[in-house]
């Protein structure tokens, strides 16, 4: 299926990058980048694999390995809408 990022994705993938390579390391935030496209790539394959968020019940959350990160997204007839990218210590009602 094809992936299609919203401009919020987007923007949260970059502020992840900015604040990793400014607080850790280029390497450490190359390698979060490298989980991310692990899990999206897993999505692209198997879309009904991730669990639904209860309170959207439309929208479901993967989990990134080794990393605080929950990708969101939706199915739609041939796409895959990734929604938001978000660290798991924020409160989860916020999609």
């Amino acid at each position: 299926m094809k992936v299609v990022y919203s401009k919020r994705a987007l923007a949260d993938l970059e502020q992840i990058a900015d604040y990793y390579v400014a607080h850790a390391s280029r390497t450490i935030a190359e390698s979060i980048g490298h989980q991310f496209e692990t899990v999206i790539n897993r999505i692209a394959r198997n879309p009904e694999s991730a669990p639904r968020v209860s309170q959207r019940t439309q929208v479901r959350a993967a989990t990134v390995n080794r990393y605080p990160f929950r990708i969101f997204y939706r199915l739609n007839d041939d796409t895959i809408d990734i929604l938001h990218i978000r660290h798991t210590s924020r409160r989860p009602s916020e999609m």
